[in-house]
């Protein structure tokens, strides 16, 4: 095992979307990643991998101690249950602080741990429904666009807690002290709006989809339709907007003077769309080669591991089991992670993981017994 977070132990408790995606990215990044699943549970070959997998059943008097158990050894844990399920279960972060009282019990939910909706149901549509997220995005005078679920669950909830969990063990290392930390998945979608909301105060955005600078509103922020695929365009700065212009053959058409005249956006437009659909993708790439004048052509995901500039980084790299995976990210000078490892079956763990942590053969059968 290598990375920058080497050493650190963390116990993760199951759950889908966020929560995975916070144990894969701390187990990318080299710390040793525990995951309790359920019996039955999926396995994604991409957000599971790095960890290995027990079985633990959380219901059981026994399942409730070897959990605290577990816990006691552990700098972090991660749960993703409503809140209040693993106070009923009795394996709260009060019993966990008491037992070990520097852990850092990281908390993922939609609504947060507070509040008159913590209780509901939700996804990555309700969270960004609720925070402007999803009524921002999208064509003017069209509905709002599903980003998939990049933004609540991945970058608000995942990345959210990763951010959440590290501070909680930098503050622990210092002050000898745990603490919870309870991000909201409302909190994140939120918060990744920052800019937005700061254009929205100072008056340069408006509250509504496709008129505004990043969402499609500019003619120089936009995806356009060519022959066989589409181009997107993002010359925001004035010397690529230039150099944009003179490659469309478009620098003695008065529409295009001033990039900055609302004026002649639509006709910017309209002209521009015509003129993308005329050929096919291969030719803007040859017009635009390395990403000129912040042109690129717009990638499938199995395109995107083929891009002469991602294999280059090594952005995506072949899996274990088959397949194609990111890589880990970001990239450290002197502790570079190792390659991650093969996502475990639910389960296949468990019997290696618990004599590792001083259960004996009566203990593990009997823990077995009540998961089989």
């Amino acid at each position: 095992m290598s990375g920058p977070l080497t050493g650190l132990r963390v116990l993760e408790l199951g759950g889908k979307g966020p929560v995975p995606f916070c144990g894969m990215v701390l187990g990318d990044l080299g710390a040793e990643v525990i995951r309790i699943d359920r019996a039955g549970e999926h396995v994604n070959p991409v957000l599971n991998r790095g960890r290995r997998s027990i079985q633990i059943d959380l219901k059981s008097s026994s399942g409730v101690d070897a959990t605290l158990r577990l816990a006691s050894t552990c700098d972090v844990v991660l749960e993703g249950f409503r809140p209040g399920v693993i106070e009923r279960l009795g394996i709260g972060p009060g019993v966990m602080l008491e037992r070990r009282p520097q852990l850092v019990v990281g908390r993922m939910t939609g609504w947060g741990q507070d509040g008159p909706w913590a209780g509901s149901p939700g996804h990555d549509i309700n969270y960004i429904a609720q925070t402007g997220v999803l009524h921002s995005i999208g064509e003017a005078g069209g509905p709002p666009v599903i980003p998939l679920n990049l933004v609540a669950d991945m970058g608000g909830g995942g990345m959210l807690l990763v951010a959440g969990v590290l501070a909680g063990v930098i503050e622990s290392r210092i002050s000898g002290k745990g603490q919870v930390v309870d991000a909201a998945m409302v909190d994140g979608s939120a918060i990744l709006m920052a800019m937005m909301y700061g254009f929205l105060a100072d008056g340069s955005w408006q509250d509504q989809r496709g008129v505004n600078r990043l969402d499609g509103g500019r003619p120089w922020y936009a995806v356009y339709a060519c022959a066989d695929g589409y181009i997107a365009v993002g010359c925001i700065e004035t010397q690529f907007w230039v150099d944009f212009v003179e490659q469309m053959a478009l620098s003695e058409d008065p529409d295009f003077a001033d990039q900055h005249d609302s004026r002649a956006w639509p006709a910017m437009q309209r002209k521009l769309s015509a003129l993308f659909a005329e050929h096919n993708r291969a030719e803007w790439e040859r017009r635009f080669p390395s990403g000129r004048a912040c042109v690129t052509p717009v990638l499938s995901m199995v395109e995107a591991t083929q891009s002469p500039h991602n294999l280059a980084r090594s952005v995506f790299a072949q899996a274990p089991g088959g397949g194609v995976w990111p890589q880990p990210a970001p990239r450290f000078s002197r502790t570079p992670p190792a390659s991650p490892t093969q996502a475990r079956k639910a389960g296949q763990d468990t019997i290696e993981v618990l004599l590792e942590s001083g259960f004996g053969r009566d203990e593990i059968d009997q823990l077995m017994g009540h998961v089989s």
